[in-house]
C-alpha cells in the first residue's frame, strides 16, 4: 500500500494542503500547520512488523534507513524519494543512564536522552533533515526556491547551514545581535551561510523571518513550518525502541518555540494509534523564569495567553517571549496530562554543574529542564519508583562561555556553589603535593 502525509489545520477546520505547498498557516482560519499520515495504510504492517523493521534498519547501512529519522521514513515523510534525501546519519543518540545523579535525588531509574550527539550539536538536525529534503525534491520538481530561511537562537541555524550546504542549496539565518554563543555564530557562518546579525531579540528575528517568506522562492525554515516535528517526533520512537518498547512515566523537556514538544506528543501518539504502546508518558515543560510565557499561560489552566517579553537568560536558545507553536503545544500537553514549571537563573546554572559533577556535561537548557525536575520530585509530584527521561537538547561544548563563567563565578545572578576553578600552582613537587592533600584530607 502506497504510504502518503499531507498538511492541515491545527484547528481542525478540515483545510489541507500538500506537504510541497508553501504554506505555514491555513488559509481559512489563520491556524499553524500539521503534518498528517494515512493511519489506515500505516496498518497494513502489525505493530509487531513495524518494530522489527525499525530495529532492522538501526542497524544498517543501506541508504537512507540507517538514519535515526530515515530509519522511520513512512512515518515521516514517505513521498520524498531517497535520492532527494539530505541525511547525516542523525538520530540514535544516546540515552544515558544517569545513575549517581539519580541516587543523589532520590529517583534511580533516570535517563538522559542526549540530543545534542549529534552533526551540529543539537537536536534540531532531526527535524532539518526532513525540512531540507523536501526543499531539495521541490526544486528537483522546478518549484523556483532561491534559500531556505531561518530566525534562531543558534541551534537551528546551525542545523539549517549545514544541511543546506550539503544539499548545495543556498541559506539565510536572521540571529539576535549578541545574544548567540561563539559556537553557535561560527557555524552558520563556516557552512557558508548568508549570516544576518540583528540588533533585536529572537523574536524581532522571528517577526522579520515571517514578512520575508512571504515570498515564496524563500522557503521558511523554523518550527512554524510543521516538516521540522515530523523528524523531531522520532525522539520519541528512539526512546521508546531504546527501552524495549517500554513507555517512560516522564518525560522532562526544555521548551521556548515550543515545536519540540509538539514534535514529541506527535511521535508517542502515532506509536500509540499504531499499537506500538499502550500508554503514554506525562510531560513537563520546563521553561527559564527569564522567557515563561507557556508558564504563565499554565497558571491560568492555559485559559490566558500573552507573550511576554523575553529578558536575558543563559539558556540563550529558549529565550522566547512569543513562541509560534503555541496552539501546538497546549494541544500536547492537555493529551499527556502536562505540566509547565521554571526555572531561575540561579537553579539552571547549579543543575547543570551538579550533573557535570556526576559525569554529564550540560548545556544550560539542560540545566534549565533538570533544575525542573529537581522541584518536581521535592514535591512528590514524580515518585522514586518511576522511570524519567530528561531531554537534552544540544551539546555542552556549544556553551562553554557559559561554563567557564560559572566556575569563575562569574555569572550575574548564580550563587556558583559547584565552582571547580584550576588552581594555578608553581611548577613545584610540593606545592602539587600540597593540593592533592587539601583536596583530599
Amino acid at each position: 500500500m502506497a504510504y502518503s502525509s499531507w498538511l492541515e489545520c491545527v484547528r481542525g477546520c478540515g483545510r489541507r494542503y500538500s506537504i510541497y505547498d508553501i504554506a505555514y498557516r491555513c488559509e481559512d482560519c489563520g491556524g499553524l500547520l500539521d503534518v498528517a499520515h494515512d493511519v489506515d495504510a500505516l496498518r497494513d504492517r502489525s505493530a509487531a512488523e513495524w518494530k522489527q523493521l525499525f530495529e532492522k534498519r538501526a542497524h544498517t547501512t543501506e541508504w537512507p534507513y540507517g538514519s535515526g529519522v530515515w530509519g522511520k521514513k513512512e512515518w515521516v515523510c514517505p513521498q520524498v524519494d531517497n535520492e532527494n534525501i539530505v541525511s547525516m546519519y542523525e538520530g540514535h543518540t544516546n540515552c544515558f543512564w544517569a545513575e549517581r545523579l539519580g541516587r543523589e535525588i532520590g529517583v534511580p531509574d533516570l535517563w538522559v536522552k542526549l540530543c545534542g550527539n549529534s552533526h551540529t550539536g543539537s537536536f534540531k538536525d532531526l527535524g532539518m533533515t526532513v525540512l531540507v529534503s523536501v526543499v531539495k525534491q521541490m526544486r528537483a520538481d522546478g518549484k523556483p526556491i532561491r534559500a531556505v530561511v531561518c530566525a534562531s537562537t543558534g541551534d537551528t541555524s546551525a542545523a539549517l547551514a549545514a544541511y543546506a550546504a550539503a544539499a548545495d542549496i543556498p541559506a539565510v539565518v536572521l540571529l539576535p545581535k549578541g545574544k548567540v554563543s561563539t559556537a553557535q555564530l561560527i557555524q552558520p557562518i563556516a557552512n557558508g551561510a548568508l549570516v544576518l546579525s540583528l540588533d533585536t531579540d529572537f523574536d524581532g528575528c522571528m517577526r522579520i523571518v515571517q514578512q520575508i517568506t512571504a515570498d515564496p522562492t524563500l522557503y521558511l525554515a523554523n518550527s512554524m513550518n510543521p516538516l521540522r516535528m515530523e523528524g523531531q517526533k522520532t525522539v520519541a520512537i528512539e526512546i521508546v525502541q531504546q527501552f524495549d518498547w517500554q513507555v517512560p512515566d516522564w518525560i522532562v523537556i526544555p521548551v521556548g518555540n515550543l515545536g519540540n514538544v509538539s514534535a514529541l506528543g506527535k511521535g508517542f501518539l502515532l506509536m500509540k494509534e499504531l499499537g506500538l504502546i499502550d500508554k503514554l508518558p506525562r510531560i513537563a515543560c520546563a521553561q527559564a523564569a527569564r522567557a515563561n510565557p507557556l508558564y504563565l499561560s499554565y497558571q491560568t489552566g492555559f485559559r490566558e495567553y500573552r507573550p511576554v517579553q523575553a529578558q536575558k537568560t543563559l539558556a540563550s536558545a529558549i529565550q522566547i517571549g512569543d513562541p509560534v507553536s503555541y496552539e501546538r503545544a497546549v494541544k500536547t500537553l492537555t493529551a499527556f496530562n502536562g505540566i509547565v514549571e521554571q526555572a531561575t537563573e540561579d537553579e539552571l546554572a547549579a543543575a547543570a554543574a551538579r550533573a557535570d559533577r556526576t559525569g554529564m556535561y550540560s548545556c544550560p537548557h539542560t540545566g534549565v529542564a533538570l533544575a525542573v525536575l529537581f522541584k518536581l520530585i521535592e514535591r512528590g509530584e514524580i515518585r522514586p519508583d518511576e522511570r524519567v527521561v530528561v531531554i537534552s537538547t544540544a551539546h555542552g561544548l556549544k556553551f562553554t562561555d557559559f561554563k567557564v563563567a560559572y566556575h569563575n563565578r562569574a555569572l550575574a545572578d548564580v550563587i556558583a556553589r559547584h565552582a571547580n576553578p584550576p588552581v594555578e600552582l608553581p611548577a613545584d613537587y610540593d606545592a602539587v603535593q600540597r593540593a592533592i592533600d587539601a583536596r583530599f584530607a
